[in-house]
């Protein structure tokens, strides 16, 4: 077959395409592997060398042709595809849109970082330690005994006898900064970190939850200083008009200890369900850095003193937020999403 040969047979085949399925046939049938001009290129060597550029230059002609009308008879079918579509299918705007639910920031996390925000305006630093963690900073260095009630393998999760285990308390972070100060320079540090108990997994409880603990170590610390560190942290939190109060407690690594209440933010001071018809609702377990836990971690009790405190960090965004069941800090249906986008206005 020659070139004027398939350019006449190309000119009648043009002229009966209307779809796209003809169109693509059409371009195997003159283009593919084994196409009409695809062999016109391949016979070139069979051409004298006096007429090869001649034959070359129509065989590209023949080509920039079909290429040509390919391509305007692509976007003209496309076109008419697309006209077709949208005029039998169309979209009823007044419809109402179906809502997606989304996601939000962790509650958690985001309380948290408002405490460390607190706490860093008054000059503390954010540490963290280890979650497996020795026998000798979590219980022996924290004025906690072998055989206290607080070591029980009921409370405690032991990985292996009873030296290592995973930490009921981010007080170690604590002890290890101070043996970091070598008895020489003061602390002041925040430790949030999970911590790990055996406990019933229900509204109220889980067996892993976050605790936000504090340290103050310096010269001339007293329980006034205490007192009014958790003061600024809970109007920060609850409000300007919040209150609070300290009364006795017992807890091994602190002397004198007690527990931290605010004011009740919902009924204030009235009674209702939140505070228990009290008025006040407890928040912190703090008290004075005992003087053995000092001694132990290489500070002079006579030169050295301070205050500790930790927060549940649960408890603190279940009140902040009326939240009632603490699971839903840790599950992923989005639907309960809804309640942290709600308070994320507050």
């Amino acid at each position: 077959m020659n070139i004027e040969s398939v350019k006449k047979e190309l000119e009648k085949d043009l002229l009966n395409v209307n779809s796209m399925n003809e169109l693509n046939d059409l371009k195997v049938k003159y283009l593919g592997k084994k196409g009409l001009i695809t062999e016109l290129n391949s016979n070139i060597k069979n051409i004298k060398n006096e007429e090869k550029k001649e034959y070359g230059q129509k065989v590209n002609d023949l080509r920039n042709t079909f290429n040509s009308f390919y391509e305007e008879k692509k976007e003209k079918l496309e076109k008419e595809i697309l006209d077709k579509k949208l005029s039998s299918e169309a979209i009823d705007i007044s419809l109402p849109a179906t809502k997606i639910i989304s996601g939000a920031p962790n509650i958690l996390e985001e309380l948290i970082e408002q405490v460390e925000e607190v706490f860093m305006s008054m000059g503390y630093d954010v540490v963290d330690g280890p979650e497996i963690e020795l026998d000798k900073y979590n219980f022996e260095m924290l004025n906690i005994p072998k055989g206290h009630p607080a070591r029980d393998a009921q409370d405690t999760f032991y990985i292996e006898g009873e030296e290592i285990l995973l930490r009921s308390q981010t007080s170690p972070v604590q002890v290890r900064t101070m043996l970091e100060g070598k008895g020489e320079k003061p602390i002041r540090v925040i430790c949030p970190g999970k911590t790990y108990r055996r406990d019933d997994d229900d509204a109220t409880h889980s067996h892993q939850f976050m605790q936000i603990e504090g340290l103050l170590v310096d010269k001339d610390i007293s329980l006034s200083d205490l007192k009014g560190t958790i003061d600024i942290l809970a109007k920060k939190l609850f409000g300007p008009e919040t209150e609070t109060r300290f009364h006795p407690s017992y807890y091994q690594f602190t002397e004198p200890s007690v527990e931290g209440d605010i004011s009740c933010f919902n009924c204030h001071g009235k009674g209702c369900n939140i505070c228990k018809n009290t008025g006040w609702i407890t928040v912190v377990g703090a008290g004075v850095v005992h003087p053995n836990v000092l001694r132990m971690s290489g500070y002079d009790p006579n030169k050295w003193s301070g205050f500790a405190f930790g927060f549940g960090a649960e408890r603190l965004a279940m009140l902040k937020y009326d939240i009632n069941d603490c699971r839903v800090f840790y599950n992923t249906d989005l639907r309960e999403s809804k309640t942290f986008d709600r308070k994320e206005q507050d």
